[in-house]
């Protein structure tokens, strides 16, 4: 028999629909305002925006008047939500009831650092939104509110706009509902680890004069229903609606993974996608899944002296500067590329305007393919090559095979 508080497919789920009166931001703030003036919750962590300013940062909340300028969908993400929840965590863990308002992709890179031993995601209440995408934070800069008013176009359209960053309008995962298989849409909740992290998703998609609360976990309904919310109303329209620009989506990434894998096919395309790069390594430094506290392209071994450059000049014949360039992109992408969420924030970083994170994009989707893995859907997931598994990848077992059936075909002709 399925269990009600595990169930989150919409062909019958049931939720909450809460009136926005025109203005959905307001009316989820006013609810999270509820949760902390009623002590149901210690503190929120939420993007923010800086007074008197253009700039967003993360603000973990106690009282809740600071809520006012809080954004739970700012038109760009300036530091990606995983990053901040795991320098929140880094030397210790935290005390009290801590609730955290991610977009999918952030919330997907926590998971990620979780299985790496990152964050304990115990310790926190997982609030998930409806994602449309971003803006590229260079085009921010230039011109916040022009690029504001842009942001709030895509909001109706949710993500077939042109303006988003690339990787924002190819993301088929902008909602709870898309990091769950249509064969599994049916939960047993026999087994809690392999449910999305979220205990409570909010659904912005479908009609704009409404907020769409679904509980995932008996946290989550728990805390609807000390705010007298009960959970009896159908998802059906926010549902059909995400089925629809999902289809979207996917033929758009279908597309992408087209362009990209003659772009980057061979080495010598791949070295001209990153022929600008000025080794700065704000790729690294931004990306919420790199988490080496010390990484071997900053440390000593890559302080080379003067007779160590003349040295390597001379073998080679020239030495371009900066140094090791792709040898740094090709080491990061085999760290991380099986737990790339495409974010974006690394492109955004990234100075010179290389398309890091869709480069990152294909080799990932086609790195995590192999495993039929997807990064954070869900935290009892077992991330690919971190446990042994005697069918794990047998494709990398070919080499071996061959050279057996070499050596007994080579003794039958003796």
């Amino acid at each position: 028999m399925e269990s009600e508080k595990n169930k989150i497919d919409s062909k019958g789920a049931t939720g909450v629909v809460v009136p926005a009166d025109g203005d959905q931001n307001k009316t989820i703030i006013s609810l999270l305002k509820q949760f902390l003036e009623k002590k149901y919750l210690d503190a929120i962590l939420i993007p923010s925006k800086i007074p008197d300013t253009e700039s967003y940062t993360w603000l973990l909340v106690h009282e809740e008047s600071l809520l006012d300028s809080a954004n739970p969908l700012p038109p760009v993400m300036t530091v990606q939500g995983g990053r901040a929840l795991s320098t929140l965590t880094e030397h210790g863990e935290l005390e009290g009831t801590i609730a955290v308002l991610m977009r999918p992709c952030e919330i997907r890179a926590a998971v990620e650092l979780s299985k790496l031993k990152q964050i304990d995601l115990d310790n926190f209440t997982f609030f998930s939104i409806d994602c449309p995408g971003a803006v590229p934070l260079s085009d921010y800069m230039n011109d916040p509110q022009e690029m504001t008013k842009i942001f709030e176009q895509p909001l109706d359209k949710w993500g077939e706009s042109e303006s988003l960053r690339p990787v924002c309008q190819i993301c088929d995962q902008f909602s709870l509902y898309c990091l769950v298989p249509s064969s599994d849409h049916s939960q047993s909740g026999e087994n809690e680890d392999e449910m999305p992290v979220p205990d409570l998703h909010i659904g912005l998609i479908g009609e704009h004069d409404k907020v769409f609360l679904t509980p995932v976990t008996p946290k989550g309904k728990d805390l609807l229903e000390k705010v007298d919310l009960t959970v009896q109303e159908s998802m059906e329209n926010w549902e059909s609606e995400i089925d629809r620009i999902r289809e979207i989506k996917r033929k758009k990434r279908t597309d992408f993974h087209k362009e990209w894998d003659t772009k980057i096919k061979g080495a010598d395309n791949l070295v001209t996608v990153f022929d600008e790069c000025i080794n700065c390594h704000n790729c690294m430094n931004a990306c919420p899944v790199c988490y080496c506290q010390q990484c071997y392209f900053d440390s000593q071994f890559m302080r080379l002296t003067p007779d160590d450059y003349m040295e390597r000049s001379k073998k080679r014949g020239a030495l371009r500067f900066p140094l090791d360039t792709m040898f740094f992109h090709l080491g990061r992408m085999s760290h991380m590329a099986l737990s790339c969420v495409s974010c974006g924030a690394c492109e955004d970083a990234c100075p010179m305007s290389i398309p890091v994170a869709q480069v990152f994009t294909a080799v990932g989707d086609q790195a995590q393919a192999y495993f039929r893995y997807v990064p954070g859907r869900a935290k009892g997931e077992v991330l690919p090559l971190q446990t042994y598994q005697e069918d794990e990848f047998g494709e990398v077992e070919t080499p071996k095979e061959e050279a057996e059936m070499s050596s007994v075909e080579e003794k039958d002709n003796v």
